[in-house]
């Protein structure tokens, strides 16, 4: 068993948390993902009322384990905010904006902080915020994020925020990249793109599907799939994404597509309708080249900590001591 400052923060078998995806991330995943041991998130993204009352209730129905959601910083309202914690969650993510403006009533409700970073300013801000736990998020992760790879993001943030305890997340998806991330001064990992394969994730078998056939090659960062949903995204956010026809086709031509927006729009509103992943997105990270199958999520979550057990062990034994 691995404990760390995650796995006491929360009471947890395994240091491992589910990334709020949105659309995703729904309440039977999250609290899978929360009874078998780890912290589960839903993914409240732009704050739909109606969708997130059906998935936090189902989050609080079907787990008596800490279990949280996530929000875009930058599209929340308050009446959303004040939803979100009616249902009591253990956790409350924010990720991409300050999140100065909507600690403390987070942090009064009895409901921890987490807020996602991609840099180290916003490591700064999150712990001037009061952060409970800062997630570190390399540019290699599905959806949207920045520009510092994991690798160097994550130790460097660690430094500059001690003590307050630090989770990994982008580009890992089994036991390897969880005891890397606890090599590197994390204390556990946030996975998105391995869950999205899971059975209970919300996304369509299609989608499930072509993140299992894909390499990390086949993922690209763009910003055509928000310029078509209309989703006002700041410009140094772009999201990591399976590439397809239509990212091919408008790749480098943005200002094509905006001039062209009222009919791609209606295209890419039917294509989502129908599951046409030729044109709609999926987002995913390139950790895809380690997912080969579609998989439950309670049984992802014993095998990426048990894996993880057992690198940590193996990496011990190459230490020789004189």
């Amino acid at each position: 068993m691995i404990t760390t400052a995650l796995t006491d923060m929360f009471d947890l078998r395994h240091p491992i948390v589910l990334a709020p995806m949105g659309g995703v991330s729904g309440g039977i995943l999250a609290a899978t993902v929360s009874n078998a041991g780890g912290l589960g998130l839903v993914g409240g993204g732009y704050g739909d009322a109606g969708w997130l009352r059906t998935e936090l209730s189902r989050a609080r129905d079907e787990t008596d384990r800490p279990w949280g959601l996530g929000l875009i910083t930058w599209s929340i309202k308050p009446a959303v905010l004040e939803l979100a914690l009616s249902y009591h969650p253990a956790a409350l993510m924010l990720s991409f904006g300050d999140p100065r403006a909507y600690a403390q009533t987070i942090k009064s409700a009895g409901c921890k902080l987490i807020c996602q970073i991609q840099d180290l300013e916003q490591a700064r801000v999150a712990c001037e915020a009061g952060a409970d736990l800062i997630v570190a998020e390399g540019t290699e992760a599905g959806g949207h994020g920045g520009v510092r790879a994991t690798l160097p993001l994550v130790p460097a943030v660690v430094d500059a925020v001690a003590p307050t305890p630090v989770i990994a997340a982008g580009g890992i998806g089994d036991g390897r990249g969880l005891a890397a991330a606890l090599m590197l001064g994390a204390h556990g990992a946030l996975l998105g793109t391995r869950f999205y394969a899971s059975s209970e994730a919300l996304g369509q078998d299609e989608a499930k599907r072509r993140i299992v056939a894909a390499t990390g090659s086949d993922t690209a960062r763009t910003r055509v799939f928000d310029i078509v949903r209309d989703y006002a995204w700041p410009v140094h956010h772009l999201g990591r994404a399976l590439r397809n026809r239509f990212m091919d086709h408008w790749e480098n031509r943005e200002s094509d597509l905006a001039a062209a927006l009222k009919m791609e729009r209606i295209a890419y509103r039917a294509a989502v309708s129908v599951g046409n992943y030729e044109i709609a997105v999926v987002w995913a990270g390139e950790v895809v080249d380690l997912i080969n199958s579609i998989e439950g999520a309670a049984t992802l979550v014993a095998r990426i900590s048990a894996e993880a057990e057992v690198q940590l062990r193996t990496v011990s034994r190459l230490v020789q001591y004189e």
